[in-house]
């Protein structure tokens, strides 16, 4: 019964991602539905162990990620690349 649990806690471990990955992404989800108006400000990170990410700075001083594949940010990408 012991080696069971040992075995059973050794795949759980080994299942894991590393800790040092996880933390140096600053999104963990994302939201679909932000509306435009009330966005002060946009930063986009773009790190090796990371996806693309896009973080809002709401007017309510609150920062929350957004879905980099929403139409209207790909939208805002598309123009601001282009000009």
């Amino acid at each position: 019964l012991n080696f069971i649990a040992v075995a059973n806690l050794s795949f759980a471990v080994f299942a894991a991602k590393p800790i040092s990955l996880v933390e140096r992404c600053w999104c963990r989800s994302t939201l679909n539905t932000v509306p435009q108006r009330s966005i002060k400000e946009l930063k986009f990170l773009h790190t090796p162990n990371c996806p693309f990410q896009v973080i809002a700075k709401l007017k309510s001083n609150r920062e929350v990620c957004i879905n980099p594949e929403t139409k209207w940010l790909q939208q805002y990408l598309k123009n601001a690349i282009n000009k």
